[in-house]
């Protein structure tokens, strides 16, 4: 069984967290962090595959940690709240981060999280941020599941 190590990056309070406890728990919680890690065992297409996501902190204060592991990372979901322009403007920050340290064209997920929140940022802006970034764009819900298997899903599809 292969194994494949996803960081989520963004600001803080737009669902990293939620979004990897969604995923490997099916479950919907709200825990700020500093740095954590989850691990799922999970069919992709048609092989099982070892998932392991890092949830990092949004802060700034937090940047050394962040950029201690990112080198050794297979795929990255840069995720923002659709309710919220600071973070999507700040999705620069974080693509700049990956591309800083790590040397190939990474694989990298744009999501769009709360979609069960009031929408600020369209879609369409999300959309045109990953193509210029040569990104997947997903929109998702932590709260209600929506799309939150395909966020860790589709990197493994592509890396394969």
């Amino acid at each position: 069984m292969d194994s494949w190590r996803l960081a989520l990056l963004g600001d803080g309070g737009v669902g990293k967290t939620a979004l990897a406890v969604q995923f490997c728990l099916n479950a919907f919680t709200y825990d700020p962090t500093i740095e954590d890690a989850y691990r799922k065992a999970t069919k992709v297409g048609p092989q099982r595959c070892f998932i392991e996501i890092i949830d990092t902190a949004g802060q700034e204060e937090y940047a050394p940690v962040r950029d201690q592991w990112t080198w050794e990372t297979a795929a990255f979901v840069l995720v923002f709240s659709i309710g919220s322009y600071k973070s999507f403007d700040r999705l620069k920050l974080f693509y700049n981060i990956v591309t800083r340290v790590q040397r190939k064209d990474p694989i990298v997920i744009v999501v769009g999280n709360k979609l069960d929140q009031k929408r600020v940022v369209p879609a369409q802006a999300g959309i045109e941020f990953a193509r210029s970034i040569k990104a997947t764009y997903i929109e998702t819900s932590a709260k209600t599941a929506h799309n939150v298997p395909l966020v860790f899903t589709e990197p493994i599809t592509r890396l394969r």
